[in-house]
């Protein structure tokens, strides 16, 4: 017998973050899903890999308690447990720039209210003078009245506005650019206002326990791939690996016709949750009124430094430094699996266009002696293996301007919908960006269905 009133069906194309988010909403919408993803896994970006015998992470990701869309997604997929978030945010800073020798600080938070919950931390951070605290505190406050919406911010680069606003090169490298280029990646100088206000609001300035860093005890493959495998499995979405869209068309009865691996899947609704560049591809005229301004959104690269010391070099499970080419360092011996009297550290380096086609041999020599400055227990540890991991297209660049760029989920063409941290989230690309964009997808499609529409995802955690 025939069903008279058949389910919508919908594909998803891409299973990185943006992706799996959107599958997984429809899904739980009462959709029939499809995920088309090209490589032989998910999670886009963020992965995981063997080598020898440890497992590997391409980069080091990490997460902060306001990101709510992330949080979500972990909870979606039954992660939490596996990416805990700290108690209260603690940020080692080690500063590298000193003829003493490096000397070690913190950024720490406390449990009063905003924005008194970061006073204390301030007035103890030994990496910049009273003064210039001052002026890193009225700073703050300037920022916390800013709108990150207002399209003007866009226009304006992060550096102009902290001079306008008092801060020495000094504050900029030890505070603004200590964590704008973690979460940005892109020097204060190379940064809209807008996304840097977004980041540094939210964050620093929504609520005490906003910044606190949560990151993965396992590797990120376990996550991205298998647990959300498993949860797209129940969800009951068809999950097809090393199926690579090559056509998308609108058919005459107004469905999709989507192309991919050798045969065609008629759809009422997609998601293209694929890189912007591999969407301009895809995308049928008319569905967007420029779609040539995607091809202007620039990519950034990230920089990933490995090394496997044969001893235990590193007591804090990360740190950042200041007057030095490392930028983060994190222990990653246990998620690897590493075994034995050893230690695996993991360098994220960002903003690392000047960097990111060195030869391993120029990156080893650069990196293995400022780790020993930085760490005087590496002083005379044997290194195991040192390698390298590039993401060229890690992130769009955050230029000034490119909110502009930047599309909505919704297409001019019914039931087409786009997704990824590149889109018109608000958010710098990140994990969070992606989850919110597929989540904010697939509400378009939903509607453009006439199905009604859960819980916002921003309020679901």
């Amino acid at each position: 017998m025939s069903d008279e009133n058949p389910r919508p069906v919908a594909v998803v194309v891409g299973g990185g973050l943006a992706g799996i988010t959107a599958a997984l909403r429809l899904a739980d919408a009462g959709l029939d899903v499809t995920l088309l993803e090209g490589r032989p896994r998910l999670g886009g970006l963020a992965f995981s890999f063997q080598r020898g015998g440890l497992t590997v992470d391409n980069g080091q990701h990490v997460y902060l308690r306001c990101c709510t869309g992330y949080r979500w997604f972990l909870d979606r997929i039954d992660a939490a447990h596996l990416a805990p978030v700290q108690d209260r945010l603690d940020v080692p800073v080690l500063d590298a720039g000193r003829a003493a020798g490096p000397r070690l600080g913190r950024l720490r938070r406390s449990g009063l209210p905003v924005p008194l919950h970061l006073a204390g931390g301030l007035a103890a951070y030994p990496h910049l003078s009273l003064a210039q605290k001052a002026a890193v505190g009225r700073a703050a406050l300037a920022l916390g009245r800013l709108d990150p919406a207002d399209p003007e911010l866009d226009r304006v680069d992060f550096a102009s506005w902290l001079r306008r606003h008092g801060q020495s090169q000094r504050a900029v490298e030890a505070l603004w650019d200590l964590v704008g280029v973690a979460t940005l990646n892109a020097t204060a100088a190379n940064a809209s206002l807008a996304l840097a206000a977004k980041v540094f609001k939210t964050g620093l300035l929504s609520e005490p326990g906003a910044a606190d860093i949560g990151w993965a005890t396992v590797p990120l493959g376990e996550l991205h791939d298998t647990l959300a495998r498993k949860a797209l499995d129940t969800a009951g979405v068809r999950t097809e690996l090393r199926a690579r869209a090559r056509s998308l068309t609108r058919a005459d009865d107004g469905r999709w016709n989507v192309e991919a691996a050798g045969r065609r899947l008629v759809a009422d609704t997609v998601v293209l949750a694929v890189p912007q560049t591999e969407t301009h591809g895809l995308l049928p005229a008319g569905a967007l009124d420029e779609p040539d301004l995607l091809l202007d959104i620039d990519d950034a690269p990230i920089l990933n430094v490995h090394v496997i010391y044969d001893r235990k070099v590193l007591r804090r499970p990360f740190f950042a430094a200041l007057g030095s080419p490392v930028q983060w360092v994190f222990d990653r011996t246990g998620a690897s699996g590493l075994t034995g009297p050893g230690q695996y550290l993991a360098l994220s380096q960002s903003a690392a266009q000047a960097e990111i086609d060195l030869p391993v041999a120029a990156l080893r020599s650069r990196y293995l002696p400022e780790l020993e400055r930085l760490l005087p227990a590496a002083r005379g540890a044997g290194v195991r293996d040192f390698f390298v991991t590039r993401e060229r297209t890690a992130t769009f660049e955050p230029t000034p301007g490119v909110g502009r760029l930047r599309p909505g989920p919704r297409t001019r063409a019914p039931g087409l919908c786009l997704a990824g941290a590149w889109t018109a989230t608000g958010w710098p690309a990140t994990m969070e960006g992606a989850v919110r964009s597929g989540g904010a997808a697939a509400d378009a499609a939903l509607q453009s269905l006439g199905r009604p529409q859960g819980l916002p995802l921003q309020e679901a955690a």
